[in-house]
């Protein structure tokens, strides 16, 4: 199972490339992306701890994307230590324009397969998501 959705998930990617003939961000760097687009302001320490990072990983994926200028580092007010992110007009339309594609290319494939294969994944999906669950609690009680 999980070599399939690894397979898809590089599948997508290099769909992706074709389309747009440019090489798609990291996932790590999405993930912090969409975490700082979902959460603005947020540290560096809450990013790390919300990705299951270590927290100078974390700093190192923000000095990337803040020289890409995807991402904006600011002080915090209440604690000048602190790092608060923010993503950036252009990393914004990015991963927007990155989902659309995504979209499509996945309609395209489902709209290929035949109506038992859409169903059955459809009806995967709970069971999926059951499974990030049980997952993340077994990280929570290590």
């Amino acid at each position: 199972m999980l070599d399939a959705t690894g397979l898809l998930r590089r599948t997508v990617r290099r769909a992706l490339r074709q389309i747009t003939h440019t090489e798609p961000l990291p996932p790590t760097h999405c993930e912090l992306l969409r975490l700082a687009e979902s959460r603005p302001g947020i540290t560096v320490a809450d990013a790390a701890q919300e990705m299951h990072l270590a927290p100078n990983t974390v700093s190192t994926l923000v000095s990337k994307l803040t020289n890409e200028q995807l991402l904006s580092r600011s002080r915090s007010a209440k604690d000048g230590r602190t790092a608060q992110l923010t993503i950036t007009a252009a990393a914004s339309k990015r991963l927007a324009e990155r989902r659309d594609l995504r979209a499509e290319i996945a309609g395209r494939g489902l709209a290929r397969l035949s109506p038992a294969d859409r169903e059955a994944l459809a009806a995967a999906v709970p069971a999926l998501l059951r499974l990030v669950e049980e997952i993340e609690s077994l990280e929570r009680a290590a």
